[in-house]
């Protein structure tokens, strides 16, 4: 029973970080694009890279 004593304010310790983190997160932005990373590798480049020989 004395177990609980340090284990709800750790508890309450880590769901305070992680909502630190999420507010964090939003604060900088990392939400803010949704869509283009995942379509970003289907956006296929048909040139190739040009060398220093082809010049």
């Amino acid at each position: 029973m004395s177990i609980l004593y340090v284990l709800i304010p750790l508890a309450l310790l880590i769901l305070g970080g992680a909502v630190w983190a999420f507010f964090w997160a939003v604060g900088s932005g990392q939400f803010d694009d949704l869509d283009t990373p995942a379509m970003r590798i289907l956006m296929d480049d048909d040139d190739a890279p040009k060398s220093e020989a082809d010049e």
